[in-house]
């Protein structure tokens, strides 16, 4: 075989390797536990979950705010 695609096995499997081992690092260290509660987290104390508070405006409101800045 080729120098070049011995270094390129070599490196796939030492890529390969170091991703699994992080991957069983983290199941070990508890990182993929209670994966439920971290989507609330974003939320402030003053908004509620389910309620679409961070959307664009629709276009009857849009229509409104252009037409009141003047804009054409």
């Amino acid at each position: 075989m080729d120098a070049g695609i011995l270094l390129l096995i070599a490196g796939l499997v030492l890529l390969s390797g170091s991703a699994l081992a992080a991957f069983a690092w983290a199941a070990r260290d508890g990182q993929f536990e209670g994966l439920d509660g971290a989507s609330s987290v974003i939320f402030d104390a003053d908004e509620t979950m389910r309620e679409d508070s961070d959307c664009f405006p629709d276009a009857a409101s849009r229509a409104a705010r252009d037409g009141a800045g003047g804009h054409a």
